[in-house]
């Protein structure tokens, strides 16, 4: 035997699909160990054997009768024939066939080599990929907001009806694009290009995910945007769930209403500071005895005025700055209790917080009670001095405090907060606010209050601070 014989016979048992050599009258000649382990036979009972006598004429075809008779003599090879089939043995099976005439030498009839492959799982799972596919498919049409599934290179497989109307495209026009080349790329914004190209690909979550922009054929449109990784059984690939929410009538809503609430607390501190103002003018002429008391409650008012100030002037609506508003109320209090020719000066120190508008009039006032009582009683006789108004986080509390550097309450018997009707305002709103009041201690110059409230105040980071 030939080298180049002995060479062909080894290539023919390494190749892994069923090879079978047939004469020109469709007898086989030889097979591989392939086809005897497929369809589990023997040489003895294959060779010399017309295949379509193999075994209980399992291999009787007409697929396989149209290729040998009336395909492979017109043509030198065949590629690809599809041949399903019940084998007994085996059962049910898909067979991709590959046929070659070989011609050798002198020889002019040549025999015909089959390669037959086993596509039989490939083709089901083919088959259970596309009903899932359409399952698939079916729910991402149910859904109303436009949705996309997109590869891990942000390239789109499918997307949902609601997607297509959205874009005016098809689904082929869609498939294996981005989105931002959708359509006259009316998608290839900034904040979306930044969320496709950056905050995908890290494989987290999205929720909530806002755009907003001017459209080609859409207009101008705010979009929530959430996204989920979606993990492919049996290997490490992943694809990504894109769903657009178009939520501009709702965004339109909301920001008529806050123009409307800013509108109404414009107006209701315009009214308010004319009542400062009426109590301003009668403090003119009413008796001295009277002027302490109208100014107190000259600076709550204004504390509550500097409160609809601040929310008249954003432009989102939400949450208090405590900077911002203690700044207001320390103004307010510099204007109508100590005046330009005092020397007591009113800081604030601040943590970056944020306080709900709905206890902020109390909390205010609050404030403003303390600070009056710092003004009145720590600088009888004027001079010079601080008052300070600090508020920080410690723990799960809120800590508000009110010191001044005046005479302090040294020698004092420290039953109540001075001023017995200041200090029913400040039990009043600290019991409104679910706080508690640590007392003054008469030790030491000046005065410190300090009151713990709940968790009320958030973290300015986390709601919408209005500046002053």
């Amino acid at each position: 035997m030939a080298v180049t014989d002995i060479a062909a016979s080894d290539i023919v048992e390494t190749v892994p699909s069923a090879l079978l050599i047939l004469d020109r009258n469709l007898n086989i000649s030889s097979a591989n160990r392939a086809f005897y382990q497929t369809f589990r036979t023997s040489p003895d009972e294959t060779e010399g054997c017309l295949i379509y006598d193999l075994g209980n004429r399992q291999w009787d075809i007409p697929a396989l009768r149209t290729l040998l008779e009336s395909v492979i003599p017109h043509r030198a090879s065949v590629e690809g024939f599809e041949v399903e089939h019940d084998f007994p043995t085996i059962g049910r099976r898909t067979m991709l066939v590959n046929a070659r005439k070989i011609f050798r030498p002198g020889e002019h009839d040549g025999f015909i080599l089959l390669a037959i492959e086993d596509v039989s799982e490939e083709r089901a799972a083919r088959k259970e990929s596309n009903r899932n596919l359409q399952v698939t498919q079916s729910i991402v049409d149910t859904i109303r907001d436009p949705l996309v599934v997109l590869e891990n290179d942000m390239t789109i497989v499918t997307a949902s009806k609601a997607f297509l109307t959205m874009f005016g495209i098809t689904q082929a026009e869609a498939q294996g694009r981005r989105v931002s080349e959708l359509g006259q790329h009316q998608w290839d914004v900034p904040a979306l290009r930044n969320l496709l190209d950056k905050v995908l690909p890290e494989n987290k979550p999205i929720e909530s995910f806002e755009i907003e922009d001017n459209f080609p054929g859409l207009g101008r449109r705010v979009f929530n945007l959430n996204a989920r990784k979606i993990m492919q059984p049996g290997n490490h690939a992943h694809r990504m769930l894109l769903v657009f929410e178009d939520i501009t009538d709702r965004k339109q809503r909301e920001r008529d209403a806050e123009l409307l609430t800013n509108e109404i607390s414009h107006r209701i501190k315009n009214n308010l500071q004319v009542v400062v103002g009426l109590i301003a003018y009668e403090i003119k002429s009413t008796s001295a005895a009277s002027v302490p008391g109208l100014k107190a409650m000259q600076a709550r008012i204004g504390a509550i005025a500097q409160l609809y100030d601040l929310i008249s002037q954003s432009s989102r609506g939400g949450s208090i700055a405590v900077d911002a508003y203690l700044g207001e109320i320390a103004k307010q209090m510099s204007a109508s209790l100590i005046g330009d020719k005092s020397g007591i000066e009113i800081r604030v120190k601040a943590a970056p917080l944020a306080i709900d508008p709905d206890r902020a009039v109390p909390f205010g006032l609050l404030v403003n009670e303390l600070a009056t009582n710092s003004i009145k009683h720590a600088f009888p006789d004027g001079g010079v001095g601080h008052v300070l108004l600090a508020v920080e986080q410690v723990g799960e509390e809120i800590e508000l405090v009110v010191s001044d550097d005046g005479i302090g309450m040294k020698g004092k018997v420290v039953t109540e907060l001075p001023e017995k009707r200041g200090s029913d305002y400040v039990a009043i709103f600290v019991r409104q606010l679910g706080g508690t009041l640590t007392r003054p201690t008469p030790d030491g110059k000046g005065t410190t209050i300090r009151i713990r409230l709940p968790l009320l105040l958030v973290p300015a980071g986390g709601a919408t601070p209005l500046a002053a």
